[in-house]
This record gives structure tokens, C-alpha cells and sequence, in this order.
């Protein structure tokens, strides 16, 4: 007489094969997102200089409305820094006609090549952007307006 067959049991979980190959896939698909992550990252401290140079606007104004003449970090009592720490600000000229400020991308933010060096020139009430990998600061008008967000 012959047995009655019992059922099989069946294995739950994963094999080692498919979890390696599910593992493949991300770090694939991971390498892919990381260059465009680190592009927006980069956009967003970009505003860190952005936001450090509209309070040196701001500070040089106010010092402009009281002495007729605009002044350097030390005489407007602003950091070398941005709030973030992601730039270094200088002010690189400044008299009774005008200035020009410069953010240099410090530590990580180095990294973002087209817009390491940003650049305020304000002359005569006209206001000129500029921005470049180094203190040439030499983009064209449509990689400045990326640079500065505009």
C-alpha cells in the first residue's frame, strides 16, 4: 500500500541571491541620485552667501545713510563668515562712491566649482552680480543667474 504524500512545507525569507541582487540595484540606483543630491545641497548653502551678503548690503546702507561713506567688515562689525560657515566674506573695496563684496566657498561647499566666488559690485546705484570657479569670477549671464539664484 503506499503512503499518502504529505504536503511540503515551504521555505519563507529571502535566498542570499536575491538579497544581494536587491542590494545591487539600490547601490546602482544610489550612485545615480547622489551627483543631483549633492547639486542641491550645494544650491541650498548657496543661500547661506546669499543671505550673509544682503546683511552687508543692508550693514554698508545704514553705515552710507550716517557717515556718507561705506566701510569695511571690521568698520560695519560683521563676521568674516557667513551664519552657516559655508563662505568667507571680504569687502574688497570701499569708499564714498561705492563697494564690492566677495563670498569665497569654504570646506565643502569648495565643491560647487561654477559658483565657488560670488560677487557684489554696487557703483553709482548700479548693482552688478558676478560669480566664477575663482576670484576671476567670469561666468556667463546665464551660469550667473544660476549662481545667484535669479
Amino acid at each position: 500500500m503506499s503512503r499518502p504524500s504529505t504536503p511540503r512545507r515551504h521555505a519563507r525569507g529571502f535566498t542570499l541571491l536575491e538579497i544581494l541582487t536587491v542590494l545591487g540595484i539600490a547601490s546602482v540606483l544610489s550612485s545615480l541620485a547622489w551627483p543631483s543630491f549633492q547639486g542641491s545641497l550645494q544650491k541650498a548653502r548657496r543661500a547661506d552667501a546669499l543671505v550673509a551678503m544682503a546683511q552687508l548690503q543692508i550693514a554698508q546702507e545704514r553705515r552710507y545713510a550716517n557717515r556718507r561713506s561705506y566701510g569695511t567688515l571690521a568698520e560695519l562689525r560683521l563676521p568674516e563668515r557667513s551664519s552657516a560657515g559655508h563662505y568667507r566674506l571680504e569687502v574688497l573695496s570701499a569708499d564714498d562712491e561705492g563697494y564690492t563684496l566677495i563670498a569665497r566657498a569654504t570646506g565643502a561647499q569648495a565643491g560647487d566649482a561654477e559658483c565657488r566666488h560670488l560677487m557684489l559690485t554696487i557703483a553709482g546705484g548700479v548693482t552688478r552680480r558676478a560669480s566664477g570657479p575663482d576670484d576671476q569670477v567670469a561666468n556667463d549671464p546665464a551660469a550667473n543667474r544660476r549662481c545667484w539664484g535669479l
